[in-house]
């Protein structure tokens, strides 16, 4: 086991880089899990981190001991936990970060049965509360476009709960092409629509498109949806939560396909 005491170290920097960087993520195609939560769910979908970062004390952890005993072999480097500290942006340090490789997508348009498309979602919580729901839901595609967050961010992947590893994620998409080669049911969450989420069939290949959390989605997009539907909200407020709003419409459709 290698142990990283300086900011100077070569691989630390480049460790530095891909926890701040956007850029530096989609151009290295790699990406930071932090804690043993997601960890273990990326190792329970058949995966296998580059590299693992411990802190001295993690390893005295239980959890965490039985996650390196299982990898036993996987190059491990101990971080002091001020370099450590750099890297997360936990409070509470989790004392375990893996280096992976983003998932790449499988399950294309138009072999997709159920997805979402989101456009311009911004905010990460939001983001990877949808993903977790996709993929609780058993979407099997995610469609995001250009204007959303970085589905693979420190912060998307924590409030993913492990979601990104169920699903096929296609990044700075191209939505309405996306709605052209899905063979089935789009469906576009609208505040101004007045047909019920409720009275839909919402069985068969089916998608729903889900808009930014303040403008919804564009014109374009939902001119080329199949309809417009709406969830019934009969208290005293005027919208829901993005990720709310697509958790609702998913677990309907799960409802009923059940």
């Amino acid at each position: 086991m290698k142990h990283i005491i300086s900011r100077d170290n070569p691989f630390f920097k480049e460790l530095k880089k891909l926890a701040g960087s956007s850029r530096q993520r989609h151009k290295a195609g790699l990406a930071l899990l932090d804690g043993a939560h997601l960890l273990q769910s990326y190792l329970e979908a058949g995966n296998k981190p580059l590299h693992l970062l411990v802190t001295e004390a993690a390893m005295q952890d239980r959890e965490i001991a039985a996650l390196l005993k299982k990898n036993a072999g996987m190059p491990l480097t101990q971080l002091d936990d001020s370099l450590f500290a750099e890297l997360s942006e936990l409070k509470t340090s989790s004392g375990i970060l893996a280096l992976i490789e983003q998932l790449q997508p499988v399950v294309s348009a138009a072999q997709s049965n159920f997805c979402l498309l989101l456009e311009d979602i911004q905010d990460p919580g939001n983001l990877g509360s949808m993903l977790r729901s996709a993929a609780a839901a058993g979407c099997d595609a995610v469609f995001l476009s250009k204007g959303c967050a970085d589905a693979w961010s420190p912060k998307v992947l924590r409030a993913g709960m492990g979601g990104h590893f169920a699903l096929s994620i296609h990044e700075s998409m191209d939505l309405l092409a996306v709605a052209a080669a899905f063979q089935g049911t789009l469906l576009a969450a609208s505040l101004r629509a007045k047909i019920n989420l409720y009275d839909c069939d919402l069985r068969g290949k089916l998608a729903f498109a889900v808009g930014n959390e303040g403008a919804g989605l564009s014109g374009d997009l939902l001119a080329v949806t199949s309809q417009r539907i709406t969830i019934p909200m009969p208290g005293q407020v005027e919208s829901l939560n993005a990720a709310a709003a697509a958790a609702i419409c998913l677990f309907e459709a799960v409802r009923q396909r059940s």
